[in-house]
């Protein structure tokens, strides 16, 4: 019997049947918006289908020009279109999956100058100004739009649509009284402004005919203020229903609410309980969403009855075959998504290709490809940090001979510090997902080893992958008692005082601070009361007052630049961290120059109108300035005529990037 019973179980729809209870949910990847690009997303959609997803959802299509979310962007409004798209609906249908477009209008979120809205209020996180309000008999096209679009979603062979009704976008807009306030009958009370996304639903069921999917994603939890009440969301699910949806899937948060959804620090399935608490309210499968990135997650959310389906986008960007790795008992060998939005979400709201940092084939599966070698080599790859176990896992998938060399007892490298981050205890996944693919390729693991030049002369080529030490810095009294590096105090364990200076405030300097603040492994309750969510039967939209986690120290972080502290953090993470060290009252100090270190604490000058000087009397003072790259192997290598190659910290260490070390390994695999 399958350990995942409820999740590998087949859904009968009526007219049709899902093979299991996976979505994919939509991604924006950045290959929508040009016809070019569709064969690319086709192979993309088709190694999903290949690995067992039973439902993929497109990255949204807009019903019309005033809807692109950019300029030129992504749109659903013409039969040419609609026959290209072909390529990507017979690619999944091949493998036997289904697959539904959907259908979003940006509203006022449109990054460009055409964009229309419910209202004229600007949105607070995008440029361009105030959208134009739509005029009553605007509104009343759109509805038309979307089921012209759902039409031509029919005609280039999807199983389906799903209409965007979350997230903030066009219809959120039209349901809340913090962005309609319109007077016409679109607007004024609950039930009118509930009128658009029912009457789109109508008109798009109506065109479609019975037997086709139409999927509403519904924003549950809005996250902000003036949102929409529970009984009122309770009401639009059983209009919506009745007028004529397949499915509800699950919407969290506004993209402008200031409350973290899916990053790494969110709790795994942290939000799967508002979807049990509608799910008695409608008759048709409800969808839960949000950070559920493993197979036992998923099945104990469909096992408690919390709901008939599960979705994931990014987990299946990390590893495409997650269903069929758990149907097969294999559970072991997926590539759990972290949440790291580094090369996913960061891409797709810079309008880059969306990939992902621990999987960078996913949205290059045409480009990137690991065949099996023709000629194996016997390779020594140096370094067992996220590029060095990157490139000895694939190159000996390729079939070479791989031997790994680690100096420290264990592998992982900066993964290893990372996962001792409080909110990022995720990244020991993907230590044990390299570690398994080491067992499966018979790479040759030799751990607390340091090798020299000789020893690696035999081999046909070397990758060295040594990564980084901490960068120490030139002040006065740095050797002092007080003075400790980042690695010792995540790997090391030494102790740390009550009050702490965090010199060098990039993202090590935060992750050290959050290490020093806080517990790990939060608890789902835990979090929702430091970020202010709650039921929304009891506060409109499940947003709350915040309730202050106790801080474990007094923390100091620095910088010597004069620029915000955090500037350089992830785009959509960024802001997590630095609210989470505000909220713990860290005092956090920019343009500030380092005079001296002594028995007193840490003598700084903080840049101003007039310098300010300042002694910090911490007990700890700890040191996140830096890297320096460790490349000693390098030059003897190639004096002996080996073949080198140098990724990672060890070729570029000015900041840690783990996204570019295992794209770089990934990369150097598919060549050797």
């Amino acid at each position: 019997m399958s350990p995942y019973p409820h999740l590998l179980e087949p859904l009968d729809l009526g007219h049709t049947t899902l093979r299991n209870r996976v979505v994919m949910g939509s991604m924006h990847t950045g290959m929508e918006d040009r016809a070019r690009h569709l064969p690319e997303l086709a192979a993309y959609f088709a190694e999903r289908a290949k690995g067992g997803v039973a439902l993929s959802v497109t990255g949204g299509y807009a019903p019309n020009w005033h809807g692109w979310l950019l300029p030129f962007g992504s749109q659903m409004t013409s039969r040419r279109f609609a026959d290209k798209h072909r390529i990507v609906t017979d690619a999944v249908h091949e493998h036997d999956g289904k697959i539904v477009m959907q259908l979003l209008h940006a509203g006022r979120y449109g990054y460009h100058p055409f964009k229309r809205a419910a209202s004229s209020k600007p949105s607070p996180i995008t440029p361009f100004g105030r959208p134009k309000a739509m005029t009553t008999r605007e509104v009343d096209r759109t509805v038309d739009d979307f089921a012209a679009s759902a039409v031509l979603a029919r005609r280039a062979g999807y199983d389906g649509v799903e209409i965007m009704g979350s997230e903030g976008y066009l219809i959120n807009q039209m349901l809340t009284a913090r962005t309609n306030d319109r007077t016409d009958r679109w607007g004024g009370s609950a039930g009118n402004r509930m009128r658009f996304p029912v009457e789109v639903v109508e008109r798009v069921r109506e065109a479609v005919g019975a037997d086709f999917i139409v999927m509403y994603r519904m924003s549950l939890l809005d996250l902000v203020d003036d949102a929409q009440s529970w009984d009122e969301t309770v009401e639009l699910a059983r209009r919506v229903e009745a007028a004529g949806v397949s499915i509800i899937n699950t919407g969290i948060g506004w993209h402008e609410a200031r409350i973290p959804t899916i990053v790494t620090s969110v709790p795994r399935a942290a939000f799967s309980w508002v979807t049990g608490k509608l799910r008695p309210e409608v008759t048709v499968p409800v969808v839960a969403s949000n950070r559920i990135n493993t197979p036992e997650v998923a099945e104990e959310i469909l096992a408690s009855g919390q709901a008939d389906l599960v979705s994931m986008a990014r987990p299946l960007l990390s590893d495409p075959y997650f269903v069929q790795k758990a149907a097969e008992g294999r559970a072991d060998e997926i590539n759990t998504c972290i949440a790291c939005n580094q090369a996913c979400l960061d891409h797709t709201f810079k309008n880059q290709r969306a990939s992902c940092m621990i999987n960078p084939r996913a949205g290059h599966e045409t480009t990137l490809v690991l065949s099996p070698t023709r000629a194996a080599k016997r390779v020594a790859v140096v370094g067992a940090g996220p590029a060095g176990l990157a490139a000895a896992a694939e190159l000996a998938g390729r079939g070479h001979d791989v031997e790994l060399f680690e100096a420290l007892p264990e592998v992982g490298g900066q993964f290893r510090l990372a996962m001792q981050i409080p909110g990022k205890e995720e990244f020991s996944e993907t230590v044990r997902y390299f570690s398994r693919r080491l067992e499966l390729g018979g790479v040759a693991l030799h751990l607390g080893t340091r090798v020299t030049a000789d020893d690696l002369v035999g081999f046909d080529e070397v990758v060295v992958a040594t990564g980084v030490v901490p960068r120490i810095p030139s002040i006065p009294g740095i050797d002092h008692s007080s003075v400790v590096d980042y690695q010792q105090v995540l790997r090391d364990r030494v102790p740390v005082g009550r009050t702490v200076a965090v010199v060098g405030a990039g993202g090590i300097g935060f992750d050290v601070a959050e290490f020093l603040l806080h517990e790990p492994h939060e608890s789902v309750e835990e979090w929702m009361r430091r970020w202010g969510v709650t039921d929304p039967a009891l506060e409109r939209g499940g947003l709350a007052t915040k309730a202050k986690a106790p801080a474990k120290r007094r923390v100091h972080l620095l910088q010597r630049k004069t620029t915000e502290l955090g500037k350089g953090l992830g785009k959509t993470s960024g802001w997590v961290h630095r609210q989470t060290l505000k909220d713990a009252d860290v005092e956090m100090l920019k343009g500030v120059t380092y005079d001296r270190i002594d028995d007193a604490g840490l003598h700084v000058t903080v840049a101003g109108d007039v310098p300010e000087q300042r002694v910090l009397a911490v007990d700890t003072i700890v040191l996140c300035t830096g890297q320096d790259s460790v490349r000693d192997l390098v030059e003897p290598l190639e004096s002996r005529g080996v073949t080198v190659h140098v990724i990672g910290g060890a070729d570029v260490a000015a900041e840690l990037d783990a996204k570019r070390a295992i794209k770089q390994a990934t990369e150097l695999a598919a060549t050797i």
